[in-house]
């Protein structure tokens, strides 16, 4: 039985550059990076060296905390390089593909039929492990913790975000593989939430978890935002969270006894020529993409979402938890008298600062100007409140984190939310402050003093 949520705060912000319902190409690139930066409390210890040849599925590097927390090469072939950074810190394994995904065999098993610890085993072992997120703080879940619930948001709200029936409707067995094996792992429940409206989401006849209907503006797809209306973390409770692509990934490597991670990406943004859908690894280089991006001057290519998405550049690579590309304009320009200027049908302002509210329908081509900058925080909490669908304070849980306030921190929410969860705050602060990153600040200090 599922349980309806509407949800009446939040944001949704009309970028142009949706990506068409096709597949424009299949990427085969010949240089693919296992980032551990990306994984946050993984603290990597490499498993390869240069040359060294890897199957797909191959472990390349191993938490130092936990040895059996694995991350995997997704692609065959042969170690080329290990990047480093400064003071030596592992930055990416670069790994050239010899284009013939040959993959370690796991076995094919029926996950309904294991128990928890097989189940565990597999995850470590496979390297699969790290799609499990656990929550309060967003880390690689601990394997030694077993979670109240485990928590699955089968959509996205945010800005031009892939289409989940387009990218995950052949893959419905897998998935149901994927909630068979979650369920062994925890005495609570697997949550799956599903839109409320649009097409019927290929995750909705999953069986052996509870489903809940979200509909709203974003942040209603974010698994935050679920779980504080599904059931809210308190101080000592423990969740663990996964994506859809994750979950799939989980399922297939039983359906079918291999390390699969490759995925259907949208390559949005306004800046992006004839936007689509292209099929991609985890760890592929923006320059596969050239053809969407042509001789653009002043362009960032973001991987991810427009709000919450990490900027990597031309030369960067694709995330490993992304499915998304956006590519925006560098908005160094200045505007004269922009603010004061109300007949602005070019500028989208959530405030109707501008006559462009009469034109509710049009997409705009949004860059990354602020159009102002840095001051004192407003103080009307309600401002933030009325774009973010959760009990908490957002102004007052920024303010706790930029000063380092534990116990005000705890007060105001910091157990609920990630930065992402804050990235409509953040788009209509006229204060034009970085909350993610004061939210980012103030977890980084919780794990330091709390662990």
């Amino acid at each position: 039985m599922s349980k309806d949520f509407v949800l009446k705060k939040g944001l949704d912000i009309p970028v142009a550059g949706e990506a068409e319902l096709r597949v424009s190409k299949t990427t085969a690139p010949g240089i693919v990076a296992v980032e551990p930066t990306v994984f946050k409390g993984f603290l990597p210890r490499l498993l390869v060296k240069e040359g060294d040849p890897v199957l797909c599925g191959s472990p390349v590097m191993a938490d130092k905390k936990n040895p059996d927390i694995l991350l995997a090469s997704p692609v065959s072939g042969t170690v080329r390089e290990i990047v480093r950074g400064e003071k030596r810190k592992l930055l990416c394994v670069l790994v050239e593909s010899d284009g013939k995904r040959q993959c370690v065999d796991f076995g094919v098993r029926e996950a309904s039929g294991l128990d928890d610890a097989q189940v565990r085993d597999a995850l470590l072992r496979s390297g699969l492990w790290p799609w499990l997120v656990q929550r309060p703080y967003g880390i690689v879940a601990d394997p030694a913790v077993r979670p109240r619930d485990i928590f699955i948001s089968a959509f996205s709200t945010a800005p031009l975000a892939a289409d989940a029936a387009f990218c995950f409707g052949k893959d419905a067995a897998a998935a149901q593989a994927g909630v068979d094996a979650l369920s062994k792992l925890t005495d609570g429940k697997v949550h799956v939430s599903i839109p409320a409206d649009g097409p019927e989401s290929p995750f909705a006849s999953l069986t052996g978890c509870e489903l809940h209907r979200f509909s709203g503006k974003h942040p209603a797809g974010n698994v935050g935002v679920q779980i504080s209306h599904i059931a809210p973390i308190r101080k000592g409770d423990t969740v663990w969270t996964v994506s859809p692509a994750g979950l799939v990934a989980i399922g297939k490597l039983f359906t079918t006894g291999r390390y699969d991670v490759a995925r259907k990406v949208a390559v949005t943004g306004p800046m992006a020529f004839a936007p689509a859908y292209i099929e991609a690894v985890p760890g592929m280089p923006m320059r596969e993409i050239a053809s969407f991006c042509g001789n653009s001057e002043g362009l960032r290519v973001v991987s991810g979402d427009i709000l919450s998405g990490r900027t990597v550049g031309r030369e960067g690579y694709l995330g490993f938890f992304d499915n998304q590309i956006t590519l925006v304009r560098e908005g160094t320009d200045k505007e004269l008298l922009g603010w004061i200027r109300p007949l602005r049908f070019n500028q989208f302002s959530a405030d109707r600062s501008y006559f462009s509210w009469l034109l509710p329908k049009k997409k705009y081509a949004m860059d990354t100007n602020l159009h102002g900058g840095p001051r004192a925080f407003l103080m009307n909490d309600g401002y933030y409140a009325r774009v973010l669908p959760m009990d908490i304070y957002p102004v007052f849980l920024a303010k706790a984190c930029l000063a380092g306030e534990i116990e005000k921190m705890e007060r105001f929410g910091i157990y609920e939310v990630l930065p992402e969860d804050l990235a409509t705050c953040e788009f209509v602060d006229p204060s034009k402050n970085n909350i993610q990153d004061m939210i980012e600040k103030g977890i980084d200090l919780m794990l330091k003093e709390m662990a």
